[in-house]
């Protein structure tokens, strides 16, 4: 039986995603590096290819006796002391793991990239596939990275007749978030009661298990070529913190900044990241900036196309909550 190759397994939408293949009978090889935390995985009946997307012969060794591929790997940070990681690890990298995939013959890939590379309509009506944007449309080295990922991605199809399916996910939650990414950090910042205040913005929120469910629809239902979103329900930054209250008991926020009053705070907060050799700080300017639009999108084309149902956010919020704090994270 050939192999079905997960990268980004050790993630909160990859170790999804596995966990989805291996329940469809799937015989799953993930690509981890050495350092890989593998919380998310143990356990789990995988086989294991130690490597990077960075270093090309481990990807060929990993790829080999595979006719499946899920690149789920991202780099997903609003902030970086080193851009340069950035685009390294999602184009750089993307394009290694395709060339790769290439030239091991694999059948079938299901790409991951994300709402980030499409297009918003400026009074805030859902976006879809079609939507039109540009590079100089991306806020921030994460959208950039990610815009250029895709646009190989699509180049490799075209040109290279690459098998490769794209999805879109917009703003995945629920449990297994173990670092956690900045959607993560939203959630778990509003259960623990530190988010007195919220801005005027608007996020796409579906479950990570939709997701990965997601993903193995377009497998077995996508068009080579195509892209497809990946989401759920459009809600207000007040709506979100306002259910995450009411599911962890504390009291919602009641305080609206104005976008030009959190963004030197944000300023300041990436300095004392710099001065500090602190971690990502929790306000990014990049993130400021891309609250100033309502990042709402259709998920009618998956929908129709794929069969893609995803479940109420509620749940999602639910599960994500519970997880952090039956981890020790709150």
């Amino acid at each position: 039986m050939a192999a079905t190759l997960v990268t980004g397994a050790s993630g909160c939408v990859g170790s999804a995603l596995v966990r989805k293949l291996i329940a469809a009978a799937h015989q799953v090889r993930v690509l981890l590096r050495p350092t890989s935390d593998l919380r998310n995985i143990e356990g789990l009946p995988v086989e294991v290819a130690l490597g990077d997307l960075t270093d090309k012969n481990s990807l060929e060794r990993a790829l080999e006796g595979c006719n499946a591929l899920y690149h789920a790997a991202a780099d997903y940070r609003l902030w970086a002391r080193h851009p340069q990681q950035l685009y390294q690890n999602n184009v750089a990298g993307t394009v290694n793991i395709m060339q790769a995939a290439l030239k091991a013959g694999v059948e079938r890939i299901v790409y991951t990239s994300s709402v980030a590379t499409l297009g918003l309509h400026a009074d805030g009506s859902p976006a879809d596939e079609n939507t039109p944007v540009t590079l100089n449309d991306m806020i921030g080295h994460y959208k950039r990275s990610k815009f250029l990922a895709e646009a190989e991605v699509k180049r490799m199809i075209a040109g290279q007749g690459l098998p490769a399916v794209i999805v879109n996910p917009s703003t995945p939650v629920g449990p297994r978030d173990i670092r956690p990414t900045p959607t993560g950090r939203m959630v778990l910042d509003a259960a623990c009661g530190r988010t007195p205040a919220y801005v005027d913005t608007g996020l796409n929120l579906v479950h990570v298990d939709d997701v990965a469910q997601g993903h193995l629809l377009a497998f077995e239902r996508g068009v080579a070529g195509e892209r497809y979103i990946l989401g759920g329900r459009n809600m207000t930054l007040k709506e979100i913190l306002t259910e995450i209250a009411r599911i962890s008991g504390q009291k919602p926020p009641r305080v609206k900044l104005p976008h030009n009053l959190v963004l030197p705070i944000a300023y300041l907060s990436e300095a004392w990241a710099w001065l500090t050799n602190g971690p990502e700080p929790r306000a990014t300017v990049d993130g400021v900036r891309l609250s100033k639009k309502y990042m709402f999108f259709s998920i009618e084309k998956a929908r129709r196309e794929l069969g893609y149902n995803p479940r109420p956010v509620e749940e999602a919020l639910k599960d994500a909550v519970e997880w952090f704090r039956a981890n020790g994270y709150c």
